[in-house]
């Protein structure tokens, strides 16, 4: 392809996006195919001359929609959302154009420098105190693994990397059954192991680890002879929202010399309400924290902002530096790639630069507001159906319901109807060992219609 050609082409994309986003409701929400349907349409090998973008884009039509899922359908109520707000997606655009590895201050002092301006704009608007800096990650996954190798240093005196986990100490980390999975994959890769992960019972409406429960286990811990090194709390769990009560969590954390890490993936975005803060109340306290721009304020994927109290710690766990790495003769400067997993980093600040900017922060938060007055005033109207129950009620948009009277197979079997069907999305939970039909409000251009739609298909579905 010649730039002649990529400028036409460009201009061509730009325009099917607009029209795709336009018309999204025309289509099904979720992938109508059969395992294997796109790839039985993909040639089994590399071509070995060139083929016409004209044809390209064809059989982009023809083979890859299909079979995508959207994620910026407005009546996706599934997981939580991936959302691509159109300044966001314009600013990947001129990522992807100028493709900068951005790894280091010096390989784009502009990417660096962004970088830590856009997460000081993120820290005001969510609340957070002036003693916190942050990085941009891929996801709070990645967040959390560093946070659970920073637990892992600080714990065996900064000696686990050089000296590895055999014959060390056990280490022990808390959380309860309601964090994300990615806790778990976290703990794997770090190497302390599944066994030494603790689940602590969860007591009151926000389904929040019990602090009696978790200061018990320490103590039993240190007495059985572990070490305890740190203790994962959630602000808006995946299944139900489910938020920890970080004051009690945090000060449990500061008495026995924890570091504590707090994952608001989801909720963390609704924090730029100041009304909403009283669910992450004590936040301040702990060692790190993540959410994610990419879900609910729009950020287009992938985005995760992580707030450390003392970057030094991760830092100190992370950093390794060859000489082709180091930055003679500039002395202070942040280089991201010791802040992350990852060596090599892209301008992930830009899109939150555009996506900012193009809005403004109190036309989020009536976004925001929105989609949570829209789950309450939902749920009532389940309530006020013989055909309903509510399970957990609204956590700002996300809560969990049931087919009255009906066992687990016939929940599912109701999503699976509703799925199937394709008008709108939604999935399953557990709780407390029950299947639970979970909806979540989150989708960037969502309105209070797609929510009554999305009410008239459930009835109509639920037999």
């Amino acid at each position: 392809m010649q730039w002649n050609e990529f400028s036409d082409w460009g201009a061509k994309i730009s325009q099917w996006a607009a029209d795709y986003h336009t018309n999204l409701r025309d289509r099904p929400v979720r992938a109508q195919t059969a395992p294997g349907d796109v790839a039985a349409l993909i040639a089994p090998s590399a071509p070995e001359g060139p083929h016409p973008m004209t044809e390209i884009m064809e059989d982009f039509e023809r083979v890859v929609m299909p079979g995508i899922t959207h994620w910026q359908h407005p009546r996706f109520f599934a997981y939580f959302p991936a959302n691509a707000a159109p300044p966001s997606m314009l600013a990947e655009m001129l990522v992807s154009t100028i493709a900068a590895q951005c790894m280091l201050w010096q390989t784009s002092p502009a990417a660096t420098e962004m970088e830590t301006v856009m997460l000081d704009w993120l820290r005001q608007a969510i609340g957070l105190p002036a003693q916190f800096s942050g990085v941009i990650q891929d996801s709070a996954s990645s967040a959390t693994l560093a946070a659970v190798l920073t637990m892992r240093e600080r714990a065996l005196n900064w000696q686990g990397n050089q000296a590895g986990l055999s014959g060390a100490v056990r280490l022990r980390i808390y959380c309860s059954a309601e964090v994300h999975t990615s806790v778990d994959r976290a703990i794997w890769v770090s190497g302390v192991g599944q066994d030494n992960l603790v689940r602590i019972p969860i007591a009151g409406k926000l389904r929040g680890m019990d602090p009696v429960a978790l200061k018990a286990a320490i103590q039993a811990d240190i007495a059985a002879g572990y070490r305890p090194a740190g203790i994962i709390a959630c602000t808006g769990g995946t299944g139900t929202g489910a938020c920890d009560d970080l004051t009690e969590v945090v000060r449990i954390a500061k008495e026995f010399d924890l570091y504590s890490h707090i994952d608001a993936a989801w909720a963390g975005a609704g924090m730029i309400c100041p009304e909403f803060r009283k669910l992450w109340q004590g936040v301040e306290g702990a060692d790190s924290i993540v959410f994610n721009p990419h879900k609910w304020l729009g950020a287009q994927f992938d985005c995760s902002a992580h707030f450390l109290a003392n970057p030094s710690s991760l830092v100190k766990t992370l950093a390794i530096q060859p000489e082709y790495l180091k930055t003679h003769g500039h002395d202070g400067l942040i280089n991201y790639s010791e802040w992350s997993v990852p060596l090599g980093r892209r301008f992930r600040a830009l899109k939150l630069w555009f996506l900012l900017r193009s809005y403004g922060l109190e036309a989020l938060r009536v976004r925001l507001r929105n989609h949570v007055a829209w789950a309450e005033d939902l749920a009532a109207k389940l309530v006020e159906s013989p055909r309903f129950e509510i399970v957990t009620a609204p956590i700002l948009s996300l809560f969990t319901f049931r087919i009255a009277g009906l066992d687990d197979a016939a929940q599912i079997a109701f999503v699976n109807r509703v799925n199937d069907d394709g008008r709108i999305y939604i999935t399953q939970t557990k709780v407390d060992e029950k299947i639970a039909i979970r909806f979540q409000i989150g989708q960037f251009d969502v309105t209070e219609e797609d929510i009554l739609f999305a009410y008239d298909v459930m009835c109509e579905l639920a037999g």
